[in-house]
């Protein structure tokens, strides 16, 4: 890797990284005053659980992003994966404040709903772009489905 591939991977991973932390300030109030008067399901992980998790998905993510970002920018293919990939991202940070800054798990059953329709895009956009980057986002979308899952218990239980 040269210089340039180097700042590149770093720039992928924070831009991801970014996101994460974004999701974290709008989380901050409703973490500590409304989420715990929630009822639970019994699979609900720790905080702790969950930060390891979205750090360490974020950086898969950072490292997708790269190596298909190293691709020809000229190449249609990337742009497309590389758009798909940002809007991914985008809703990723709206679920955050759909769920826990408007504090509605319905809204945040519609929004997780999306984001793992566009995760399935991107991942198929990846595919023919750069078939590791697409693989790297496999674990972020089995975790979305066990979030997706675990949004739907906390609507169930609270309505």
């Amino acid at each position: 890797m040269d210089k340039k591939d180097i700042f590149r991977l770093i720039l992928s991973i924070i831009i991801c990284q970014m996101a994460g932390v974004i999701g974290s300030a709008l989380t901050a109030g409703s973490v500590a005053e409304w989420y715990p008067t929630l009822i639970k399901p019994s699979f609900t992980p720790s905080g702790s659980t969950i930060g390891f998790i979205w750090i360490t998905l974020f950086a898969l993510m950072g490292i997708s992003l790269f190596l298909v970002w190293r691709e020809s920018p000229e190449n249609p293919a990337s742009r497309t994966a590389l758009l798909f990939f940002a809007v991914q991202l985008i809703v990723n940070v709206l679920w955050n404040a759909a769920f826990f800054t408007l504090r509605s798990p319905a809204n945040g059953l519609v929004v997780i709903a999306i984001l793992w329709v566009l995760i399935l895009i991107t991942i198929l956009k990846f595919w023919p772009v750069n078939k590791t980057a697409a693989l790297l986002l496999v674990p972020y979308i089995v975790w979305v489905s066990i979030a997706s899952y675990l949004n739907y218990a906390l609507w169930a239980l609270n309505t």
